[in-house]
């Protein structure tokens, strides 16, 4: 299946991301088996690249020696882990590519460690074309053997893989870029419900300011979302919201609070209250272009 030299490698959680990147992880000839809450999507990928679908994380722990995890909060990612100690053994690493608190991601390290198992927390930043493409930021904490020891496997996913420092690092610097993507999707939302509402061209505005000095990887991908007025999951409103929590909540141990979080949780519950829980999160928009017209 693999190289000697090569994890062994499976992967929990198919949905947007997690499908693509098992696939990539397969291209690479790393993918040995994969898991999923819906057997049915488990089943499908097996059967499209050859690898196992066993029945229980436990089994697939025994599978494999690197474990990828991309689940959607911090109790899905520590239910997992129960779930796989059965099967961890010493050698073992599980690499955790959500996004949860830098908190979470130490207990799940405490926990794989009484069975001497590895964990790196290694969250992702790029959409689902980054997924798609292995074009993700992978930002990864943990030790340096358990970095060296998943390598392989992160390479396969991504395109830029940094190992920052120790266990909870990977969360901290993802929850930095979230706070960065709040303020990047209010200011595309708000700019583009104003270009609207001067009647500009908007195919062309993003065409040429998306070569300027403002634009951003969210003004170019998803500012055509909002002139369509539809807004695909690439990145949902709950799922963002959730990481925003995270960030308020460390922040508050700081005795601090981010101003644009706190905005952004706002206007996103506006959003959920809406029926906009499960669209990307350039869905915003509609909140933006409703001032223009109040």
């Amino acid at each position: 299946m693999n190289g000697t030299n090569s994890p062994r490698t499976g992967l929990v959680g198919l949905g947007a991301m997690g499908a693509h990147m098992a696939r990539n992880l397969h291209r690479a000839a790393l993918l040995a088996g994969v898991w999923n809450r819906t057997t049915a999507r488990a089943t499908a990928l097996a059967a499209e690249t050859g690898c196992a679908a066993p029945a229980s994380l436990a089994e697939l722990a025994g599978l494999c020696n690197v474990v990828v995890l991309c689940v959607s909060a911090d109790e899905d990612l520590l239910a997992c882990i129960d779930a796989l100690l059965p099967g961890a053994h010493p050698g073992l690493v599980v690499v955790d590519c959500s996004t949860v608190s830098a908190d979470t991601a130490r207990e799940a390290a405490r926990r794989l460690a009484a069975v001497g198992a590895g964990f790196l927390d290694a969250p992702v930043s790029g959409g689902v074309e980054g997924a798609r493409d292995a074009r993700l930021a992978i930002m990864v904490g943990g030790t340096p053997e358990n970095f060296a020891t998943a390598q392989p496997a992160l390479a396969a996913m991504g395109a830029t893989v940094r190992h920052l420092g120790p266990t909870g690092f990977g969360q901290a610097t993802k929850a930095t870029n979230q706070i960065m993507c709040a303020g990047i999707i209010q200011a595309v939302a708000e700019a583009m419900a104003f270009a609207k509402a001067e009647g500009l061209p908007l195919p062309e505005v993003i065409d040429t300011l998306g070569k300027g000095a403002g634009s951003s990887w969210y003004f170019v991908n998803r500012a055509p979302n909002m002139v369509a007025n539809l807004y695909p999951a690439g990145f949902r409103v709950q799922l963002h919201a959730k990481d925003l929590r995270i960030c308020q909540a460390m922040a508050a141990r700081h005795g601090v609070q981010l101003p644009v979080v706190d905005t952004t949780l706002a206007q996103y519950a506006e959003l959920v209250a809406q029926g906009h829980a499960d669209d990307d999160i350039s869905s915003l928009f509609v909140l933006k272009d409703a001032l223009f017209r109040e």
